[in-house]
């Protein structure tokens, strides 16, 4: 058994949790479910083997074309198949394929999709050359067009997508999948990192890899790294209707891992450090983070197997603070494993280990935060999944899932003395410090039903599962102390404690949905879903309707319209919010004297329901936040090398997740979680993708938003750091709403054989409140804003041929130079925004030009 207490290390020194327990039930399940498919093998024929396919698109004069975009399906594949997009030469290859007849989709801007039917994997390698010939019959950004007769198959809500080859191509400020999620039109990064999709914060969506749940259990966080090396695609759904999707009320982040090869190969990305100088002399190093992928069979013909490592230690400098205080410091290593297995002809077995342990010193620094006043932030763990396909003799794919992940976390300020927070920023040490060790178990089973015809096309699925999240942890915070502008102390926040939170959620889902294609012309996507959870909302259901309408059948015009309702599931962090320690709050004249007896907080839920009255409760507020979205868009190819597209989106969330302070008498005062929380967002969408010639595109949208929500969120207050002070809730514009913005990125070749990727980012600025020496609100919430944001970024990359080295004779040096804000535009990270401070309502923490480069060896 484990014990649980105090392990918090109050000073600055290494923090350290020591936890031995037994592997949980999912843990076991997933060893077991691989452990008797092995062992079935032993018993069956040898299992036959994996096979690569690969092929070259060419136009109809014989020249390759880069940037197609070439869908697989079929087999044990899962819907929607696997795409990957042509290189310069036009070549593309598609690892460790079952054995099984396949269906290939490629298409390109400006060109004809082509149909390649009963491609035969029998354990060969396979090689295809696809011809497109010109008139194209494609929409939207990063995405594929079917021809006339399929164009009803495809989904009537289809994510946003970037390809592996755009992870690496387009300027990010990081080489995470995080950094380049606001290339997607509809989200947005406010300044301190905040990813917010659709204007509801990255807690509230949901992170699929390979289809499993991938977020810290306790918050929600994407706080679970994926290397870029393996990631195949990443895909954003604002409006996910199929009903297999549940779990969130925001949007449906989905990662698609890289298959492992049957032939051995490898890539070593940015494997050479970035240097820093300062007033132009040599200082150090800035960063070292490389990347490596390797990829092969283990057991020929039988066991495939692919891992991706990054290792990284970066100094993130941060505006507004002197050299060399003002860096945070990250060290860590993230690990994905991937291992497929053929079972027999008609059963794919894959497993996945990932490992992502970091540390990060002054990890919420900014110009109004010192290095002393800042957090520390660490993370260890591991996730292990287990899928199996099976391909019943009907045709149908019965797809089993488990996977456990085992997440531990910490958080430590610099040192013991009290926290300060005055009109100018912060000072002392952070507040707050804790640990947490949580697990996650979760299975998944479903069976998609062979096409079958009445009345048209359908395509059935059923499933269901469940997931499974507890933790425990210890919490201790120090005092908190408000000062005024001349140093005297007005207000002194203590709590009480140690504590030691531990809770425990399970959640169930079923569902059922339908793609049925009516004609060549009309589909839908009908589904139902049920789901339920132990400390939230017993049972709930999100129907789901999509609608796609093709004028004619030929794809040249496409309608969409949807509606559903999307189920969210309770933090952790609110089923133990009663658990924390309470606060204490005495406030004090100019002279130090206190005014009143000192209050305290005690922590409460209070469930509010529609016509009852508020009910306190110890335990429970039984309910779950849901959203209510319906959308409507559409597509149109203009010319051959132009796609148009307008969309509306309108989406609210009820039953969010609110800390609200009710002060009453010193002995009757409550600090309340309740359900009473809302959001409001819209969205028109009008997006322009444009090819002028070949090996070069630009994508450029314009998004006009609202984003109307309660301030005090669960995950404002208590994600990544509790805030020190928390003032009574109010409900106003959003932390991400930016009402205008145009997004623009694309690929260009330019002389020399240079490939030059800029991204541009236009917005209204982020907006921002006034407040006092106690931090209440002075005038309406948000409704000041920080300057317009205007950057261009781009990304300047160049192959060479690396002669003389045997084991590199098949590779090539790719050289990158990155050039952020171009422009020099003096975009401001923070502001002075108490009315107390000399420096109210300057602007500080301007980004400037900054580069960065790096070297890849590549196949």
């Amino acid at each position: 058994m484990t014990k649980r207490g105090n392990n918090i290390n109050r000073g600055a020194s290494n923090f350290i949790v020591a936890t031995k327990e037994m592997p949980s039930a999912g843990l076991v399940l997933a060893v077991v479910t691989l452990g008797s498919a092995l062992a079935a093998t032993a018993q069956d024929p040898p299992p036959q083997r994996t096979a690569d396919l690969r092929g070259e698109v060419a136009n109809q004069q014989g020249e390759p074309v880069a940037g197609a975009r070439c869908t697989l399906t079929g087999a044990l594949l899962a819907s929607p198949g696997i795409s990957v997009t042509s290189n310069a030469k036009g070549q593309f290859a598609l690892p460790g394929l079952a054995p099984g007849s396949y269906t290939l989709t490629c298409a390109a801007m400006g060109y004809r999709p082509v149909v390649q039917e009963g491609i035969e994997m029998a354990g060969e390698p396979v090689s295809v050359q696809v011809v497109l010939p010109t008139e194209t019959v494609l929409r939207q950004t990063i995405e594929v067009r079917s021809t006339p007769s399929t164009v009803t198959q495809e989904s009537t809500a289809p994510p946003a997508t970037l390809t592996s080859q755009q992870l690496f191509t387009l300027p990010l400020t990081e080489q995470k999948f995080e950094a380049a999620l606001p290339l997607v039109p509809g989200v947005v990064r406010t300044p301190d990192g905040r990813i917010g999709i659709k204007g509801e914060v990255e807690t509230q969506g949901i992170l699929l890899v390979d289809s499993a749940e991938t977020v810290d259990p306790v918050t929600g966080s994407f706080t679970i790294d994926v290397p870029v090396a393996a990631i195949e695609s990443l895909n954003v759904y604002k409006t996910p209707y199929q009903a297999q999707y549940g779990g969130f009320s925001g949007g449906l982040t989905a990662i698609e891992t890289k298959p492992p090869s049957s032939k051995w190969d490898f890539d070593f990305y940015d494997f050479m450090p970035d240097f820093r100088g300062k007033s132009g002399h040599l200082v150090g190093v800035a960063d070292v983070k490389p990347k490596l992928y390797l990829t092969g069979p283990l057991w020929p013909n039988k066991l495939n197997f692919a891992e991706a490592f990054t290792w990284e230690v970066i100094k993130q400098p941060v505006r507004g603070l002197a050299w060399p205080h003002n860096e945070t410091k990250t060290q860590g290593f993230t690990s994905f494993t991937n291992f497929q297995y053929i079972v027999s002809a008609r059963q794919l077995l894959t497993a996945s280990v990932d490992v992502f342990p970091l540390r990060r010193e002054f990890a919420n620094i900014n110009s109004l935060v010192p290095q002393p006043a800042s957090s520390n932030y660490g993370q260890s763990g591991y996730a292990v999944g287990v899928t199996d396909r099976y391909l019943a003799a009907s045709g149908g794919i019965l797809t089993t899932l488990v996977k456990y992940t085992r997440f531990s976390s910490y958080a430590h300020g610099q040192g013991p003395e009290d926290m300060l927070v005055t009109p100018n920023g912060w000072g002392g040490n952070f507040f707050d410090a804790w640990a947490r060790t949580a697990d996650q178990e979760e299975a998944i089973e479903s069976f998609r039903f062979p096409r079958k015809q009445w009345l048209g096309q359908h395509e059935v699925m059923l499933g269901g599962g469940f997931v499974h999240r507890s933790y425990h942890g210890d919490s201790v915070s120090r005092p908190v102390l408000l000062e005024r502008q001349d140093g005297s102390l007005a207000e002194r926040i203590d709590f009480t404690g140690p504590a030691t939170p531990a809770t425990k959620d399970t959640e169930f889902a079923a569902f059922a949905q339908d793609h049925w294609a009516l004609n060549g012309q009309w589909a839908l996507d009908v589904g139902l879903r049920l789901s339920g959870e132990t400390f939230g909302a017993r049972t709930a259901l999100g129907p789901r309707l999509g609608l796609l309408y093709s004028p004619g059948g030929n794809g040249k015009t496409i309608f969409r319209a949807g509606v559903g309702a999307f189920h969210d599931r309770v933090p952790l962090l609110a089923s133990s919010f009663t658990q924390n320690p309470a606060r204490i709050v005495q406030l004090l004249d100019a002279q130090g004297a206190a005014l009143g007896p000192p209050v305290t907080l005690r922590n409460a839920y209070l469930n509010v329901e529609s016509g009852a009255g508020p009910l306190f409760s110890a335990r429970d507020l039984k309910t779950t936040p849901y959203n209510l979205t319906w959308s409507l868009e559409a597509d149109r190819d203009l010319r051959p090398n132009l796609v148009a597209r307008v969309s509306y989106l309108s989406s609210r969330t009820f039953k969010q997740f609110v800390i609200d302070p009710e002060l009453g008498s010193a002995a009757n005062s409550l600090l309340l979680l309740t359900n009473s929380g809302e959001n409001r967002y819209y969205e028109f969408e009008s997006t322009l993708r444009f090819r002028p010639r070949e090996r070069s595109e630009l994508n450029i949208s314009y998004v006009h938003s609202r984003t109307q929500g309660n301030l005090n969120s669960l995950a404002r207050i208590f994600v990544p750091f509790e805030q020190p002070v928390i003032v009574p809730d109010v409900f106003a514009a959003s932390p991400f709403d930016t009402p205008n913005r145009l997004i623009g990125w694309g690929t260009f070749r330019i002389p020399w054989e240079i490939t030059a990727s800029p991204v541009l980012d236009l917005h209204t600025g982020f907006p921002y409140s006034n407040i006092d020496m106690l931090e209440n609100y002075v005038g309406k919430p948000n409704t000041q804003r920080f300057p317009a944001f205007f950057s261009i970024d781009v990304k300047l990359t160049k192959d060479f041929r690396v002669p003389g080295i045997p084991w590199v004779k098949q590779h090539k040096l790719r050289g990158g130079l990155s050039i952020f804000n171009i422009t020099d535009r003096a975009n401001p990270r923070d502001v002075f925004n108490n009315v107390s401070s000399p420096f109210f309502g300057h602007f500080v923490g301007i980004q400037h030009r900054f580069f960065e480069g790096d070297v890849d060896l590549v196949f």
